[in-house]
């Protein structure tokens, strides 16, 4: 799994939706300019969020873009999802060679790897898979939403200066996100 600029993207974009919506429509321009990433970029993100029902655009004057349903019922997964990023460590384990790793077979049967190693890997990673799919799946918007409310940190680009200036790093912030799930498998 690797979540690239386009999940971490959506993912600030769904917040500031959710932080300066207040029932009221949002420009993408307003997102643009608070999140610095280019309008053309948000376009194609909230024409998959769209597409995904987790916002809807509202046209004309004072139009833009509203979530589709409350904060409290779009998780993390959903936005990542409708995005098309990859949330799943072990998608891409099926028992097949890949790099490294050369298996010769008999004319006619397949090749595959069926060691020790591969299925130890295979299963941990699929372990791993799980237990994202369901931090993803059991974090909302809304409680993004009401963390940065809890920690006194105003969603904006002056906070984020501030903060910086102030020595505070954003790692502070994430670890109260959540509680830390512990060591597995000790």
């Amino acid at each position: 799994m690797r979540l690239t600029s386009k999940g971490r993207y959506a993912v600030r974009a769904m917040l500031d939706l959710t932080f300066h919506s207040n029932g009221n429509p949002v420009r993408l321009q307003e997102i643009s300019t608070r999140q610095a990433i280019s309008l053309h970029y948000l376009e194609q993100l909230f024409r998959k969020l769209r597409t995904g029902r987790v916002v809807k655009s509202v046209r004309g004057p004072g139009g833009g873009y509203v979530l589709a349903r409350s904060m409290d019922e779009i998780s993390i997964k959903d936005v990542l999802e409708c995005v098309g990023e990859n949330i799943n460590p072990a998608k891409d384990i099926s028992g097949l060679p890949s790099s490294g790793v050369e298996v010769k077979a008999t004319e006619g049967e397949a090749i595959k790897v069926d060691t020790t190693e591969f299925n130890l890997t295979k299963g941990f990673f699929e372990n791993l898979g799980v237990l994202m799919q369901e931090y993803l799946s059991t974090t909302t918007l809304g409680d993004l939403s009401r963390k940065s409310r809890e920690i006194s940190i105003e969603p904006t680009i002056e906070t984020a200066t501030i903060a910086t200036a102030e020595n505070h790093s954003m790692n502070d912030i994430s670890s109260v996100i959540r509680p830390a799930i512990g060591e597995v498998n000790q």
